[in-house]
């Protein structure tokens, strides 16, 4: 093995590895010139290679694939992919592993919130034998509203998964290539990339890096697409939400029996009935437990429609170009 190196004040052991670094793009021209300069400057930095970066475009509409192709054609490590339309951002990830050749591969997004400039932090603990180093956010620059939702999120995903997901931890980390293969494999068709590569097990670690604000443009994360990646991951890695509406209808039969209970005994020992009194109180009842029947009836379509979507079998993305001049080790 050669002597470890220094890079920026961190330590990388050299050891004729190759680092891919994934990144799903949707309709960011205005950031892709300044994402590959710092990315591009990072592996720059780091020893052995050749290493590389691989973009998706996933279905934008603006110039964001043309000068994914320009960089491509202009420096080998770049490799460029575009999908037929908008596939998602998750699908977006697995077309970018799919196409990775690294030892380790880093999965960050493209808006510049994750630094590139921590993938050598994250490339030293990972060669310390760690699978998988995920990034912990800290000193989130979201609205307040945001950062309310994402912490109510990561409690609830904690609270309800069958699994214990590391609080703040987002897309943001880097991963061997045995996980990496792992979640190639994995069949799912509505992947949550985050519950996946814990549910992997493996060693694991977090490290906690300060989230920059967006370098430009508007987050491609709108309300539904945030509260679609929550159901994502809620349903599928818990089942809890169907054990409530058991727990629930449980709840129900035994307050009616206690109720029913109640009115034998008023009607025998006290000779009063609770028909005529109990109207309000039978309306309320029954509006309630309606409206917690069609709740859960919403709950069990979540779950048949995403059973619906893995029988189809149908790919995850479909890729419509691929541009890629990979350097050759040395070059």
């Amino acid at each position: 093995m050669e002597p470890s190196l220094l890079q920026g004040g961190t330590e990388v052991v050299s050891n004729a590895l190759k680092v891919s670094i994934a990144i799903p793009v949707y309709n960011e021209e205005s950031i892709i010139e300044e994402l590959l300069r710092r990315c591009l400057a990072v592996l720059d930095s780091l020893p052995s290679g050749p290493h590389e970066i691989v973009l998706v475009d996933d279905g934008s509409s603006d110039r964001t694939w043309a000068l994914i192709s320009h960089a491509s054609a202009l420096d080998g490590r770049i490799v460029g992919i575009t999908l037929s339309r908008n596939f998602g951002h998750q699908a977006a990830i697995g077309a970018a592993l799919d196409h990775t050749s690294g030892d380790f591969v880093v999965v960050m997004d493209g808006d510049l919130q994750d630094p590139p400039e921590a993938i050598p932090d994250l490339l030293a603990e990972a060669q310390k034998g760690f699978d998988v180093v995920y990034v912990v956010r800290v000193g989130r620059k979201e609205n307040v509203w945001l950062r309310t939702c994402y912490s109510l999120f990561y409690r609830l995903i904690t609270l309800l998964a069958d699994l214990q997901l590391p609080m703040g931890a987002g897309d943001f980390a880097i991963m061997s290539r045995r996980v990496v293969d792992l979640v190639r494999q994995s069949p799912e068709r509505q992947r949550y990339l985050r519950g996946l590569r814990t549910w992997y097990g493996f060693q694991q670690k977090g490290l906690e890096i300060e989230r920059n604000a967006r370098h430009s443009g508007r987050s491609k994360y709108s309300l539904r697409r945030l509260l679609r990646l929550a159901f994502d991951g809620v349903f599928a890695f818990s089942v809890v939400p169907i054990r409530l509406a058991t727990a629930f209808g449980m709840l129900a039969v035994s307050c009616s029996v206690l109720f029913a209970v109640y009115s034998l005994i008023v009607k025998v020992f006290f000779g009063k009935s609770q028909s005529p009194e109990g109207f309000t109180a039978l309306i309320f009842a029954i509006t309630f437990l309606s409206g917690v029947q069609l709740l859960f009836l919403g709950v069990i379509g979540e779950y048949i429609g995403r059973i619906y979507e893995e029988v189809k079998q149908r790919p995850h993305y479909i890729v419509k170009q691929v541009i890629a001049t990979r350097a050759k080790h040395g070059e």
